[in-house]
């Protein structure tokens, strides 16, 4: 059986308290209306039976408390594009239950992943937000299906972009780049926060400390990893450099 870190386990922990909690939210939404096609229905009845598979998955785990708050605190979901999400809730538990156990994953399939994870969470903002994502994913890379990504690598800038964005600005925003080139995988998100929001005085925190750890362990110096205020914008930007990190991989 494949070993899993212990900070990768509590991320782990935390998504399925999140998607438990979420797809509970979802199903009880969605059989409460009088009209539920067969389709639907079944839809429905998979990912019931997914999120049992989740709940025996977690019972033996032990929960970081951190993260547990990080994840009630987002859940402010709206009933709108309900039907929408269900897809995209179903891809995100196939990839956490069947994925992302292995010390790796495909940077495909990570980014698929990623951008499953945004439309979840973009569930509760309103479809007037500024809300931007641009892919520049060169699929002819030689790294965009090998093995050599850390599953779920993406999910604290996601998550602390929805926590942490003012989303009562008239010109607030988030914006979202996910980049693979012949050498390297970026993802750089930047969202507008409140002038007294706890990200302008520090970058750290459980989250931020949590990543770096499992980063370093994992791609030594082959990345760099910046969180930083500039007024009332916070920009985190993440690069690794693949063609480096396998090479070394490759050599030992």
């Amino acid at each position: 059986m494949i070993s899993i870190p212990s900070i990768l386990l509590y991320l782990i922990i935390a998504l399925i308290i999140f998607l438990i909690i979420m797809i509970s939210y979802l199903i009880h939404s969605l059989k409460s209306e009088q009209s539920l096609n067969l389709e639907q229905t079944q839809r429905l009845d998979n990912l019931s039976t997914k999120v049992d598979e989740l709940k025996l998955d977690s019972y033996d785990a032990k929960l970081n408390p951190h993260l547990f708050k990080n994840i009630l605190n987002s859940i402010q979901s709206n009933a709108y594009q309900t039907y929408y999400t269900i897809d995209k809730l179903s891809n995100v538990l196939d990839y956490i239950l069947y994925e992302s156990k292995a010390n790796f994953v495909s940077v495909k399939d990570e980014i698929e992943f990623t951008k499953n994870f945004i439309e979840i969470n973009k569930v509760k903002v309103s479809p007037l937000f500024d809300f931007q994502i641009k892919n520049k994913i060169d699929s002819q890379s030689p790294f965009y299906e090998e093995k050599i990504i850390a599953p779920l690598i993406s999910i604290d800038f996601i998550e602390n972009a929805f926590k942490h964005t003012d989303f009562q600005q008239p010109n607030s925003f988030i914006k979202i780049l996910i980049e693979l080139n012949q050498k390297n995988f970026q993802i750089q998100v930047t969202n507008k926060i409140s002038p007294k929001n706890s990200l302008k005085k520090e970058t750290g925190g459980h989250g931020s400390q949590s990543l770096e750890h499992r980063l370093n362990m994992i791609y030594g110096n082959s990345f760099t990893l910046s969180k930083h205020a500039e007024q009332d914008i916070f920009i985190a930007n993440l690069k690794i450099n693949l063609h480096e990190f396998y090479t070394k991989m490759h050599s030992r």
